[in-house]
């Protein structure tokens, strides 16, 4: 058993016999407290916020119960939901909708899981694509990545690792603390001797895909910025190539990365 202290700090084992008596305890104030605190908080929001508050109030509700479901039903839900390999069910940071459309991206959704699917859509269309949270906690099956985009000339700066074959957007994973400014710049320098702008910093978006190299159902989700930068850009560390890919291409870079292009295609930069 295992207990998250931190987001994005690795998780520490715990005595099962401690969960257990967490789950009670939690318990006992939900059915105590629970009533009483919908109440009042029913009555707040209406007061502040008349319907509007109490819509948003319901609503945060209905997205931690979700979660809860996602967590609860984990396992009855990767068994009737999901082909084997697929995104597992059960980060209990994430709602079962965000998941069953993971799921739907990765073409792994079981006939079962495709009507669950098909009825979301017909009340809210493309509900479980649209309900994919990209900042969704990290866990073994998210790998949660930063990368750098820079485009000149219709192309993308791309880096090859020592011993791999396909290409990938600069950058990397957080240290402990790191913001995302903090973590991209330290790795971009540490690949490509340069240093970054903080001031020239803008979010591009998030792109999910799976994990290059690691086992079907894990996914790497990158969070790209675009910034200028000082210096001369050199491969350095475990960098073995740096190469300027187009549109044409995009068949040598890394499947989130194929993403990234698919973006800037749309976007005319490519």
């Amino acid at each position: 058993m295992i207990r998250k202290k931190k987001q994005e700090a690795p998780d520490k084992k715990m005595h099962p016999l401690i969960g257990v008596l967490l789950f009670l305890i939690s318990l006992i104030l939900l059915v105590i407290t629970g009533p009483l605190g919908f109440l009042y908080g029913l009555f707040h929001s209406l007061f502040k916020r008349g319907l509007t508050g109490v819509g948003e109030y319901l609503l945060k509700i209905a997205i931690s119960v979700d979660q809860l479901g996602n967590v609860l039903m984990q396992h009855l839900l990767n068994l009737l939901w999901i082909r084997k390999g697929g995104y597992p069910f059960g980060n209990r940071d994430e709602t079962i909708s965000s998941a069953l459309g993971r799921n739907k991206k990765l073409g792994m959704l079981t006939g079962f899981g495709k009507f669950i699917d098909g009825f979301l859509d017909m009340i809210d269309p493309n509900h479980s694509l649209n309900s994919i949270d990209y900042y969704v906690e990290p866990s073994r099956n998210l790998i949660d990545k930063l990368g750098w985009v820079y485009v000149v000339d219709k192309k993308v700066l791309c880096v090859r690792s020592r011993n791999k074959d396909l290409f990938y957007i600069p950058g990397g994973k957080r240290d402990k603390g790191e913001s995302d400014l903090m973590a991209l710049s330290r790795e971009i320098g540490e690949e490509l001797q340069v240093t970054l702008k903080p001031e020239s910093f803008r979010f591009l978006g998030s792109f999910e895909a799976q994990a290059d190299e690691k086992p079907p159902g894990v996914m790497v989700r990158i969070r790209c910025y675009e910034s200028e930068f000082k210096g001369e850009l050199k491969p350095a560390s475990e960098i073995e190539e740096m190469k300027w890919l187009g549109i044409g291409n995009k068949d040598q870079v890394s499947a989130a990365g194929r993403l990234v292009f698919d973006y800037l295609k749309q976007e005319d930069r490519i």
